[in-house]
């Protein structure tokens, strides 16, 4: 394992048991994010570092029985949480790296990511990662319950125009990354960024 991979292990681990105590009320930004994909019943859906599990009910709800949903995270304390919590009922639980996902080719419709950009070791390489793994047209929701501004004051840093999340330093990563971003949202409320899988 990767240096990156036990840093971003160990950080989760450290915070896995009182995750979704923390941030109690994140489902409602959760479900609204689900609802932009635009997803529709019968879908195959990936949470990307799914953590807790927090959107695969809204996503199980989106693609309905018929559905695919698959969670994985590179950390097994927050799967674990995720099970406890009883999610493992809306989804597939994985212990993978996204960076190499055991998924065939265009085998996917969507990937949804909250907190995702961040916490990749080499962002660009894993989100052609992700793009291998969805059909030409399928999307991609980065997300987070709370915009760029507001997490940086969370974690008592300033806001820097090197944040991966920022517009003019996501487009061009993710369009080299075989993705197409067609909405972008920086509110304190919450980040969105979605972006279509070009052909």
């Amino acid at each position: 394992m990767s240096d990156d991979q036990t840093r971003v292990q160990e950080f989760f681990t450290a915070r896995a048991a009182d995750w979704d105590t923390r941030f109690p009320d994140d489902g409602p930004a959760y479900a609204a994010a689900v609802a932009e994909l635009g997803l529709r019943a019968g879908d195959r859906v990936l949470d990307a570092g799914c953590g807790t599990g927090r959107a695969l009910p809204p996503l199980r709800a989106a693609v309905g029985p018929s559905g695919v949903v698959i969670g994985a995270d590179l950390t097994p304390a927050m799967l674990r949480e995720a099970v406890r919590a009883g999610r493992d009922r809306d989804g597939a639980l994985l212990l993978t790296d996204v960076a190499a996902l055991p998924l065939r080719a265009g085998s996917l419709d969507a990937v949804f990511g909250a907190g995702l950009v961040s916490h990749l070791a080499s962002p660009a390489e894993n989100l052609r990662e992700l793009a291998r793994v969805v059909r030409p047209g399928g999307v991609l929701a980065l997300f987070h319950p709370i915009g760029r501004a507001a997490l940086a004051a969370r974690h008592g840093r300033p806001l820097t125009p090197d944040d991966l999340r920022a517009e003019p330093n996501l487009r061009p990563m993710l369009a080299g990354s075989g993705w197409r971003l067609t909405s972008y949202v920086d509110e304190d409320s919450r980040f969105l960024a979605l972006a279509v899988r070009e052909s």
